[in-house]
């Protein structure tokens, strides 16, 4: 009997840790269970271990972990599981036995002439509607996250030769301070473009893409901002959805002219009239966001850092974490460095609070547990939440409500210490470039202590009482 073949793409918004924690998490119960898997990672450097055309025809299944596009339309016709990468590394078992099970649903299209531009709906999947909206979105954040790290830290970088360095008029003008600052702010003036063009790309492939970015382009100068850019995005990805509807009946020989003239052009017109009306209302509601937000962190800081740090301990880099991490995302575009700072803070600390728990309490965690907790000292001061997952999967129930006081804590801390934080990654890589360093570190330290000693405490006591959970008994 020959090998059952199994394929999967794995892939997540920022491309950094789930992607790969996933990919490894399949071939490690592949191996378990006797089945020969390749997996395709779409991670933040591009398309990994690509899938070849003789792959999937010869494969018996596929297996989908991912929050962002990973073209699926190629798996049309085969058995498909379609899960969120957290899916892939907590079930990586259950997937590919729904596989070899014989489970999965056939992928297929909504309609033959929607094959390729069209490919989302609920029953195409298993997946939700409302996935369905956070996969498109995600696709978008994830192409444009290098834009706002890049021009971040290139604008923070030209703050170090002086606060008016980039002004020709100022007596402290440095040309490279200019420099870095007019490259700097290039990056960021390409963000909502960008988060358009890659939403509506999601939707309805490389002819949203055009018109996504007009869209976002309307939003950016618009002064609609990152809202007008969600907007944009999908205004843009369903306009070429209903074209492609209304153009459906066309001659198979001007496939060719829909692609370079019809959608293109129909696409930015509808899209800008319709952005051109829109932008206005949704500059409004930004402004508004922006300055409720601003109010809110100086006269509250313990309440916004509370629900900061709770959102992004919560799932660890999962949909909650990631409507905090967009949402500083958003700010640091509008120059809030503030708000980032908190979101940042929290996100490092859940991995360091297992590294500090298994060298605070060495005795209650087993060798592999202590391998990893030390490695996450590198993740979580890299700025990888996504370390801390494998201790909290264990037993989720006492881990996660720590690890949210602990974020929390760090996050209130660097409000109160009123740090400022210019790029939405890089952890500790971007000290040199944050305004108040020390104390930021100090919050974070603070807080991740505070939940080691915490989480130590618990496994002390289950180990006294003998309530370790079995899968800690396990991997014992």
């Amino acid at each position: 009997m020959s090998k059952i073949k199994i394929i999967a793409a794995t892939g997540c918004p920022t491309g950094i840790a789930h992607t790969f924690m996933a990919a490894e998490a399949l071939k490690i119960a592949a191996k378990k269970l006797g089945v020969e898997i390749k997996v395709e990672t779409h991670g933040q450097v591009g398309i990994e271990n690509a899938l070849t055309k003789e792959e999937i025809r010869e494969a018996d299944g596929v297996i989908i972990a991912a929050d962002k596009d990973v073209n699926a339309d190629r798996f049309i016709g085969k058995p498909v599981v379609d899960v969120p990468v957290a899916k892939g590394i907590r079930d990586a078992e259950t997937l590919i036995s729904t596989i070899i099970e014989g489970k999965a649903k056939v992928y297929k299209p909504s309609s033959k002439q929607q094959a390729d531009t069209e490919n989302e709906e609920a029953s195409q999947s298993g997946a939700s509607i409302g996935r369905s909206i956070y996969k498109h979105l995600m696709n978008g954040v994830s192409h444009m996250l290098p834009f706002v790290v890049g021009g971040g830290v290139l604008i923070a970088l030209s703050f170090l030769f002086g606060i008016h360095s980039a002004n020709p008029d100022h007596e402290s003008f440095n040309p490279t301070a200019k420099l870095l600052k007019d490259v700097g702010g290039l990056g960021f003036q390409l963000m909502v473009p960008i988060l358009a063009a890659y939403i509506a790309e999601s939707i309805a492939k490389r002819p949203g893409l055009v018109a996504g970015f007009i869209g976002g382009m309307i939003a950016s100068t618009g002064g609609a901002g990152f809202l007008g850019g969600i907007v944009a995005g999908f205004l843009a990805g369903y306009v070429i959805v209903l074209l492609s509807k209304l153009f459906s009946k066309m001659s198979k020989s001007l496939e060719g002219l829909k692609a370079i003239f019809l959608f293109p052009v129909l696409g930015i017109l509808l899209t800008g009239a319709l952005m051109t009306l829109f932008v206005e209302p949704m500059t409004v509601i930004n402004e508004g966001m922006m300055s409720f937000l601003a109010d809110f962190q100086n006269a509250n800081p313990i309440i916004l850092g509370l629900i900061v740090g709770t959102m992004s301990a919560f799932d660890m880099g999962g949909p909650i974490n990631k409507a905090a991490y967009v949402t500083g995302t958003a700010l640091l575009a509008e120059g809030n460095l503030y708000f980032m700072a908190g979101v940042s803070a929290a996100c490092i600390t859940p991995p360091l609070v297992t590294a500090f728990a298994v060298v605070l309490f060495k005795k209650y965690f087993n060798q592999s547990e202590r391998n990893a907790g030390v490695v996450n000292f590198i993740l979580g001061s890299t700025h990888i939440t996504e370390g801390a997952i494998p201790f909290a999967a264990k037993n989720p129930i006492v881990v996660i409500p720590i690890l949210m006081v602990a974020s929390s804590v760090s996050a209130i801390l660097t409000y109160t210490f009123n740090v400022q934080v210019p790029a939405p990654h890089g952890g500790f890589l971007v000290l040199p470039v944050v305004t108040g360093a020390f104390k930021w570190v100090l919050a974070i330290l603070i807080g991740s202590l505070v939940g080691a000693v915490a989480y130590g405490y618990s496994r002390k006591f289950s180990a006294q009482n003998n309530q370790v959970p079995q899968s800690e008994k396990i991997s014992a």
